[in-house]
């Protein structure tokens, strides 16, 4: 059922987050041009949204970098890695293969490859591969160090106090990582387009690789390590510095 809750929740993620670029993006659709701020609010919300639905079953990692950074730090099983990371990645190849069910006219109506590419996958603003990969870093460095400290105030509020940490984790914390991975598409997400989730990249460049969409260019494989190996990277790192700190869990 976990494995099955991280395959939904990444779809949902990648079917909300690039539906938003995609309506942003491609040829008379009613959002065109509605620009950065609009995405980086899908994303955030995408997030929010995905975290609610299966936040209780599996803890709604719904990106690999999540799952290795709390493995690396003793906060998940490396026994279920393996499937979580699969899950998730195969949900990024369904969640992306809906949007381009949902926007189906649209790929014949827009010319720009790279737009359509867009739509599934990160590209860098500037292709720089060392300043690429130290961005993908520093932000899910800036993912994971956020997410911990989110979590760590689920706890009870003091002595004698109503303890209110389940109402936190359930109702307040998805919002809360929604608004993290927002600010983060804000601060950071402009040099390469804040992948910070190797399956929310891999899998829908995978879907961009296998489906018929009118007027597609190439997948840019020469780039795709990059916001693969970069967040693992970052991730790990976030949740190392975090715990090191000691600062609660």
């Amino acid at each position: 059922m976990q494995y099955l809750a991280e395959f939904i929740g990444t779809a949902i993620l990648v079917l909300l987050g690039n539906g938003v670029v995609a309506g942003v993006l491609l040829n008379r659709s009613k959002a065109q041009n509605g620009g950065w701020i609009v995405i980086t609010f899908g994303w955030g919300l995408a997030v929010a949204m995905a975290v609610y639905v299966v936040g209780q079953i599996s803890g709604a990692h719904i990106n690999p970098a999540v799952t290795l950074g709390l493995a690396s730090i003793g906060q998940f099983s490396w026994t279920m890695v393996p499937g979580y990371v699969a899950a998730q990645i195969a949900g990024g190849i369904a969640g992306s293969t809906l949007v381009w069910l949902h926007y189906l006219p649209h790929w014949r109506e827009t010319e720009d490859a790279e737009a359509k590419l867009a739509a599934f996958s990160t590209a860098p603003a500037v292709r720089n591969i060392p300043a690429n990969f130290l961005a993908e870093v520093i932000g899910t460095f800036m993912l994971l160090f956020g997410i911990l400290g989110i979590n760590g105030n689920a706890g009870p509020l003091g002595e004698g106090r109503v303890d209110l940490s389940a109402l936190f984790a359930t109702g307040l914390a998805p919002l809360l990582i929604g608004l993290l991975v927002l600010v983060i598409g804000l601060s950071l997400g402009g040099p390469t387009g804040y992948a910070i989730n190797p399956a929310r990249d891999l899998g829908p460049r995978i879907a961009h690789a296998l489906l018929p969409i009118a007027g597609k260019g190439g997948s840019d494989w020469s780039y795709a390590w990059v916001p693969v190996v970069a967040p693992v990277v970052g991730g790990v790192l976030g949740a190392v510095t975090y715990s090191l700190l000691g600062l609660p869990l």
